[in-house]
C-alpha cells in the first residue's frame, strides 16, 4: 500500500512512532500494520470544527467497480480484495455501531461484529465495548431474530426503526435481545435522527455499510459527513445499483477530499464533507 494524497503525509504523533517502529510518511509500497491504518482513518476529535453542531461523525464505507456497480449479483464481496477487506476490519474496529440497512443485512448475511484483539487497547482506551455494535435500520421489522446477529452480539444489536412499527414484531426484536430505538414518527426510520439517536445511547462514531437506499437517504437528508469509497479495478456490467440510490438533492453537495491510498489496483478514497 502507497499513500498517494496528501504528500507529504500528516505527522505521525511520536507515541505511535515509537509503537509501530515506522510511520505512514513512508511512501514505499508496502503493506501498512493495522495501526498505521488506524491513525489514517482516525475519526476527527470532538472539537474538530467540521463536527460542530453535529450529534455525532457519520462515516460511509463502500466499494465500488470502474463502471458504478455497488455489487455482483447482489454482494459486495465480488468487488472486494484484501486490502479493502483490512480497511473494511478497521473502520469496524474504530466505530461505536455500524449502521445497515435491513435489505443488506439479509442480503449479505451480516453476522456480529468481532472482538479483535489488535483493536483492544485503542478501543478500551477511548471508552468503547469490545466491539461495535449492528445497528439495523428497517422499518417492518422484517428480520429473523433467530440469527447469530440477534443471538450472539458481543453488545445488543440495535434495531432503528419509526415509533409506528409494528407492536408485536417490536415485542419479537426486544425479546431475542435486541435493542429497538426509535428513529421516526410514522412507520419507518427519519435518516436525519438516526445519528442523534444513537448519540443518545453513547453511539458517536458511527460507520455505515449501505446499502445504497439507506446511504442515499442518509445523504439527501444531510446526515453523512465522510465517504470512504475503495475502487475496484474490475468491470461488473449488469444491472447492480450505484452506491446511492435516493432521492435527488435540490443541489448537489461538495465533498473535500482528505486521503487516497492505492493496493494492487485498488484506490480507497477518503472525503469529508465541506
Amino acid at each position: 500500500m502507497r499513500r498517494l494524497f496528501p504528500l507529504p503525509a500528516p505527522p505521525v504523533p511520536a507515541p505511535d512512532l515509537d509503537r509501530r517502529g515506522t510511520g505512514s510518511t513512508d511512501p514505499t509500497d508496502r503493506e501498512w500494520t493495522l495501526d498505521e491504518l488506524a491513525e489514517a482513518y482516525a475519526y476527527p476529535a470532538a472539537d474538530d470544527p467540521a463536527r460542530s453542531g453535529r450529534p455525532g461523525w457519520l462515516r460511509a464505507n463502500m466499494v465500488s467497480s470502474l463502471d458504478g456497480a455497488a455489487h455482483h449479483e447482489g454482494r459486495s464481496q465480488p468487488l472486494s480484495g484484501a486490502a479493502d477487506m483490512r480497511i473494511f476490519g478497521v473502520l469496524r474496529g474504530l466505530a461505536d455501531a455500524v449502521v445497515v440497512g435491513a435489505e443488506t443485512v439479509r442480503q449479505e448475511g451480516y453476522r456480529p461484529a468481532r472482538a479483535r484483539e489488535a483493536f483492544a487497547a485503542r478501543r478500551a482506551a477511548a471508552g468503547q465495548g469490545p466491539a461495535p455494535a449492528i445497528a439495523v435500520v428497517t422499518a417492518g421489522l422484517g428480520l429473523d431474530f433467530t440469527l447469530p446477529l440477534f443471538t450472539e452480539p458481543h453488545v445488543p444489536t440495535v434495531v432503528l426503526t419509526g415509533a409506528g412499527a409494528p407492536a408485536d414484531r417490536v415485542d419479537r426484536a426486544r425479546a431475542a435481545g435486541a435493542e429497538v430505538l426509535f428513529a421516526g414518527e410514522g412507520l419507518g426510520v427519519d435518516p436525519a435522527r438516526v445519528a442523534g439517536v444513537l448519540a443518545g445511547r453513547g453511539h458517536r462514531r458511527l460507520l455505515t455499510e449501505g446499502g445504497p437506499r439507506l446511504l442515499g437517504q442518509l445523504a439527501a437528508a444531510d446526515a453523512l459527513d465522510e465517504m470512504c469509497l475503495s475502487l475496484a479495478p474490475v468491470v461488473a456490467v449488469g444491472d447492480a445499483p450505484r452506491i446511492m440510490n435516493g432521492p435527488a438533492v435540490a443541489v448537489p453537495e461538495r465533498f473535500a477530499l482528505a486521503s487516497v491510498l492505492e493496493e494492487a489496483g485498488f484506490l480507497f478514497t477518503r472525503y469529508r464533507r465541506s
